[in-house]
């Protein structure tokens, strides 16, 4: 799980991270996924949906509709081959983990996401590229249907190291979610107040990432506020100064975090690969 020391980390890798959301007459709903326990990054966990950048997500060819990249690239302090890469993985993952396209004309959606899942497949197989899905659909990426809402980097300790941003989306009207994908053992929506509860009461094994995104959202009362509210994006990059792993775990509400974690799932979880 660890390398042994700091100065050995490994390379990061560029991963985008997708807070799905819908309102709901209990309050803002988001959607989760359990991960099976065979994964080598968060077996067990419980997490949104997303995944690494691929390559060919920095294809500057891709068509957009809504913030530019260059946008993009000043709320993530990124330079803008990185930023197109991020936000066409936030858009690629989420379509290929949940079945949800953002992606449309640049006045709509597209309304029928399961008639593409022959590509969808493809994608996931990586026999097609997400720029040669769109212009084969002649589909345009709506980066207006998102929002910028974190930047969580994984411990240098880690064998597994990712610099993920994390992106707000609400569900198209017309769209599923679904829970198609080999990665995922299970997924439904909650509420982010439920979560946290299922998180307290061990039904849930929550990242620190993961753990805060919830927290955040549970602040607000509708998506439209959620979605219009000005998140401060500044990297947070947890340590562990323990080698045993969660213990040692430190970052700004980590006493909290552990505090509700308590010391018998502590003890399950120090020999996964979390935190990210």
């Amino acid at each position: 799980m660890f390398v042994e020391n700091e100065s050995e980390s490994v390379p990061l890798r560029d991963a985008s991270t997708v807070v799905l959301v819908r309102d709901s007459n209990d309050g803002i709903e988001v959607f989760l996924q359990r991960r099976v326990q065979q994964m080598a990054f968060a077996g067990g966990m419980t997490v949104f949906p997303g995944g690494g950048v691929d390559a060919r997500d920095r294809d500057a060819e891709i068509s957009w509709a809504g913030p530019d990249v260059t946008w993009w690239a000043e709320q993530f302090a990124a330079d803008v081959e990185s930023a197109r890469a991020l936000v066409c993985a936030a858009v690629r993952e989420t379509f290929e983990e949940c079945g949800v396209l953002l992606a449309g004309t640049e006045d709509s959606v597209y309304d029928d996401p399961a008639s593409l899942a022959d590509e969808r497949d493809r994608l996931v197989s990586k026999d097609l590229s997400f720029a040669e899905f769109l212009t084969k659909h002649d589909l345009v990426l709506r980066t207006d249907l998102l929002a910028p809402l974190s930047h969580w980097i994984t411990p240098k300790n880690e064998r597994r190291r990712y610099d993920t941003r994390f992106f707000l989306a609400e569900l198209p009207a017309g769209q599923t979610a679904d829970g198609e994908t080999t990665e995922a053992e299970s997924t439904g929506w909650q509420t982010a107040e439920q979560a946290l509860r299922d998180w307290d009461n061990g039904k849930h094994f929550l990242l620190p990432p993961t753990w805060s995104q919830l927290r955040t959202i549970a602040g607000f009362s509708t998506v439209a506020a959620l979605m219009g509210a000005k998140h401060v994006i500044e990297p947070i990059e947890p340590r562990i100064a323990d080698p045993t792993g969660i213990h040692g775990l430190q970052f700004a509400d980590s006493g909290e975090y552990l505090k509700s974690l308590g010391d018998g799932r502590m003890d399950q979880l120090k020999n996964t690969n979390a935190p990210s």
